[in-house]
């Protein structure tokens, strides 16, 4: 993939890193040339110094052959823009933008931009480990529905998973064994040690931790 990556800090770094060593394309932009010094040895991407909404500089960086561009500095009015201009002028098919203003951001979202707000996603990491520690609702953007992590006991030991998911309300994802992670079927038989991963509705979140004795 052609990656474009606006925003050279801890966030966009970390990323071009990532995509760089699985052998993406990736050009980085950031204002500021010294920030580039994140990147490292090992990066083998393009680095370019300018504003990310910049049409030409965005041309020089590929945009029209993008198939990925994210907006990811520390200003939200820069990412906004950039973003837009990724989407709406160079039709670039999967645009991602930062934003902190958790408000702004459902705004935004709105509109047809994929959006992620970091100060609205780590609020929802820590209520989850002060409220319920096996449950996570910032895994999926929705009040509705979540990701509970069941670790099974002796009595539901033998049951299939069939006969453990209950429609629209509580459905298991995943299975993790010591030998490994599995997506299960239907007739799959639970073991002893397993630890399940399922999506769960949260208006059944009480009925299903009574369910499993959590």
């Amino acid at each position: 993939m052609h990656v474009i990556i606006v925003g050279c800090g801890r966030v966009g770094s970390e990323l071009a890193r990532l995509l760089s060593s699985e052998n993406h394309n990736v050009v980085v932009i950031d204002k500021n040339a010294a920030s580039f010094e994140r990147l490292g040895d090992t990066f083998n991407g393009l680095t370019l110094v300018g504003n990310g909404f910049d049409l030409n500089l965005l041309k020089q960086a590929g945009i029209e052959k993008a198939d990925a561009f994210c907006a990811v500095t520390n200003g939200d009015n820069t990412n906004l823009i950039s973003a837009q201009v990724a989407k709406n002028m160079f039709k670039v098919p999967k645009v991602i933008s930062r934003v902190y203003d958790p408000h702004r951001a459902h705004i935004y979202s709105n509109l047809g931009l994929d959006i992620l707000s970091g100060t609205a996603l780590f609020a929802s990491i820590i209520r989850d480990k002060i409220i319920e520690s096996r449950f996570s609702s910032y895994l999926i953007e929705s009040k509705d529905i979540g990701v509970i992590e069941i670790e099974i006991k002796d009595n539901w030991v033998g049951k299939s998973i069939e006969e453990i998911n209950i429609p629209q309300e509580f459905l298991v994802a995943a299975i993790r064994r010591p030998e490994g992670v599995l997506i299960p079927g239907p007739g799959t038989v639970l073991k002893a040690q397993d630890k399940l991963m399922a999506v769960v509705k949260v208006a059944s979140l009480d009925k299903i931790k009574k369910k499993f004795n959590l």
